[in-house]
């Protein structure tokens, strides 16, 4: 059960509601009347708590759990304990993810307040309804649309704009940046800072003006003190719907699809390209002015050198296709094993 001083559960819910919320269906002898509470894992959910398996591997926990509802496939049913209710569904754990959101809204309440010690820019636009905390400066004609919420000491630099119901954690900045609807930028974040950019001479470096600006698209989300720097000339874009881990560096210039997944300390150097649905292990980085195409997957700690064809999974450093990565690894496993024998 989450700890309410920091987590509001708006439940209860009926099991009919919870299965209707998720297209889901109930399973035969199901009270669709019950009374769900709350969400729990299988080993600590009680008799009035939903809970989910999506991994065959816990099987062994969905037979001894106490939960009193449990999410999963129709092939599981006959493994769940006598009594148990069940919502059937294709997907378990999106359907988990649902029903906790509707247990637990992630949004803040955006019922429109400044704080006092909030400055604000005559010239900037800040919705009624959004929610303005402690130490917060807003420069000039910035834009800030409905239902945002922006937490201690955020700072928003001038004719920035943050589209609706986004939300800005503590400490964050953004700057020469447009923001869309639905994001999510968490605490020490840094948009729009000056990309890493400079004329390398014998007798010193000649630093080039960062002219491009910040483009985020809507439902992003961008993980604490992670930083994206401005394009130099074109301008640094993340595409609807991607997810990024703490602690990523997005370098200038670099332009990322819809619906990328990039995990912690990961990196993208300068001017590379990242199309759809690329997903980038945790502590993986890719250098400058290559493609990742669409689609490709690129494993932890691997080093990207070159660009990476559509759907490719690529591990290693230098990377290389991850079949060849895994032979390589059983020659060496030979090779090391053949000198212990000497």
């Amino acid at each position: 059960m989450a700890d309410s001083r920091f987590f509001h559960n708006a439940g209860p819910f009926s099991l009919q509601e919870l299965c209707d919320h998720v297209g889901g269906e109930l399973s035969e002898g199901s009270d669709p009347s019950f009374l769900v509470t709350d969400v729990g894992s299988l080993e600590e959910a009680n008799e009035t708590e939903v809970s989910f398996l999506d991994n065959k591997k816990y099987v062994s926990a969905l037979a001894e759990t106490s939960a009193g509802v449990c999410i999963l496939e129709k092939k599981f049913a006959n493994k769940a304990p006598v009594g148990t209710r069940l919502i059937l569904t294709e997907k378990p754990y999106k359907s988990y993810a649902l029903i906790a959101q509707k247990f637990y809204a992630t949004g803040k309440d955006a019922s429109g307040s400044v704080h006092s010690s909030a400055v604000i820019a005559e010239s900037a636009f800040v919705d009624d309804s959004c929610v303005i905390s402690a130490g917060v400066v807003i420069g000039e004609n910035v834009e800030i649309l409905g239902g945002c919420y922006l937490a201690p000491n955020v700072v928003v630099h001038d004719s920035c704009k943050i589209g609706e119901n986004t939300s800005i954690g503590a400490n964050a900045t953004v700057e020469y940046s447009f923001i869309g609807n639905n994001c999510q930028i968490h605490s020490g974040v840094r948009i729009g800072n000056r990309g890493f950019g400079f004329a390398m001479e014998p007798d010193g470096y000649v630093d080039v003006p960062q002219l491009g600006r910040v483009i985020i698209g809507n439902n992003v989300e961008i993980g604490a003190n992670s930083t994206v720097d401005r394009g130099a000339g074109p301008d640094t874009v993340i595409g609807d719907g991607t997810k990024i881990d703490n602690l990523v560096q997005i370098g200038h210039n670099v332009q990322i699809g819809k619906q990328c997944v990039i995990v912690a300390q990961s990196g993208v150097a300068g001017s590379s390209v990242l199309e759809n649905y690329v997903v980038m292990g945790a502590q993986s980085g890719v250098s400058g002015h290559i493609k990742v195409e669409t689609g490709a997957r690129i494993a932890g700690k691997a080093g990207v050198m070159r660009s990476v064809e559509a759907g490719q999974s690529v591990a290693g450093a230098p990377a290389m296709p991850i079949k060849d990565f895994f032979r390589l690894c059983t020659i060496w496993q030979k090779q090391l094993k053949t000198k212990k024998g000497n």
